[in-house]
């Protein structure tokens, strides 16, 4: 049987498809190529998320600033002077990228504007730091990271 041009291009083109929906089928079949969204919760999540956000721009439209130094006794944080230290609840989380056993949190516990972490509780390396407190019926937040 002789093939002519044409009969070589329908093959080739079904060989393509057959090709294509191959991989197709694999792709949606395998168990390892979860494609389905990250969490069942979404758009609960995505509210919080959005009240997150609108705690960090809480911080920026109140006009103080928070600040994080280093010091020889740990980690100082210096709350905004406009806020008033005993009215400021809620936590200082502090997360170790390279290792989950050194995550802590802290309760937000000020003196003269200034909160402390003990050196002893940080090693050397990167934090991911997480501060969120409420002031007189608002929510604060503010993330930063820093190498200790």
């Amino acid at each position: 049987m002789k093939i002519n041009w044409g009969t070589g291009i329908v093959l080739a083109f079904a060989g393509f498809i057959a090709f294509i929906l191959y991989f197709v089928v694999q792709a949606s079949s395998n168990p390892r190529a979860e494609h389905d969204m990250v969490t069942e919760s979404y758009y609960q999540e995505e509210l919080a998320y959005q009240q997150e956000m609108d705690a960090s721009s809480n911080l920026a439209g109140s006009g103080g600033t928070l600040q994080i130094e280093r010091t020889s006794a740990g980690l100082q944080i210096r709350y905004p002077e406009n806020m008033d230290p005993g009215e400021i609840r809620g936590a200082v989380s502090l997360y170790r990228p390279s290792n989950e056993q050194l995550d802590f949190e802290l309760p937000i516990q000020i003196s003269d504007s200034l909160q402390l972490i003990p050196a002893d509780r940080l090693l050397d390396g990167r934090w991911d730091i997480r501060i969120a407190w409420t002031f007189r019926g608002r929510e604060y937040l503010y993330r930063t990271r820093l190498t200790y």
